[in-house]
């Protein structure tokens, strides 16, 4: 009877061990992948890959930007391993990594240094220095409240993170002197250096993780909101 006793109670060590160890395998796979990307679009972008003609839209930055995100969406979907690691991914690490949207004030700087146009560097910088600014609140919320995570101001915060996103690319791509009338408005100053080492990493690397991070965060927010149960307090 002990010995059935002890076998029965090691089942669920042995269960928790190998989810443990299945979840730092995943955790591996994500990190080689996005080291991978990186290594990758700096070897295009080295090679002017992502460059275009004046003429046309900036169709090789889109799917710079839309692919890995495919990818991920395609993940999320079709491999259970990886949605619970999506779902269960620490929220507080996710909001405190959008506080590095506060280097957006480079494209100010370069604005200024004549290397961007205002059209562009503005809404683009500034939409970032905000989510930037504004995550080290998000996480001290997360902190003192995990509840706060199924919260509207948190769904909200991580909407207008995206939006920023969507202006910023909207803006290039008007900038881009695809169109007389705004080339008229900006002069000589395009977004063009946008397609070249090393901001080309903004687009086709840096901007799809931090959107990444966004969805992960509004799917838990979705999660909690279906089941109606509050957010479990985080460990450690």
């Amino acid at each position: 009877m002990n010995m059935k006793n002890e076998t029965m109670g090691g089942i669920p060590e042995n269960v928790a061990s190998e989810f443990n160890n299945g979840r730092s395998a995943l955790k591996l796979i994500v990190f080689v992948a996005l080291a991978l990307w990186l290594g990758l679009v700096t070897f295009l972008g080295s090679q002017g890959a992502f460059v275009g003609s004046a003429d046309s839209p900036p169709v090789k930055i889109f799917l710079g930007l839309a692919i890995p995100l495919a990818v991920f969406f395609a993940a999320y979907f079709g491999w259970s391993e990886f949605r619970a690691f999506v779902l269960g991914a620490d929220l507080r690490v996710v909001a405190a990594m959008q506080a590095w949207r506060w280097a957006g004030q480079h494209f100010l700087f370069l604005h200024a240094h004549g290397v961007l146009p205002g059209l562009f560097a503005f809404p683009a910088g500034l939409g970032d220095m905000a989510i930037g600014i504004t995550a080290p609140w998000i996480v001290l919320s997360l902190i003192r409240n995990p509840s706060f995570a199924a919260s509207r101001r948190f769904v909200i915060w991580n909407i207008l993170g995206i939006v920023d996103f969507v202006v910023a690319v909207s803006m290039a791509v008007l900038c881009s002197g695809l169109f007389p009338g705004i080339n008229r408005l900006i002069g000589n100053v395009t977004s063009a250096p946008m397609a070249q080492l090393p901001l080309v990493l903004t687009p086709v690397y840096i901007v799809p993780v931090f959107i990444m991070l966004h969805v992960t965060a509004l799917l838990q927010a979705r999660q909690l909101a279906h089941s109606g149960k509050s957010a479990p307090a985080f460990n450690g």
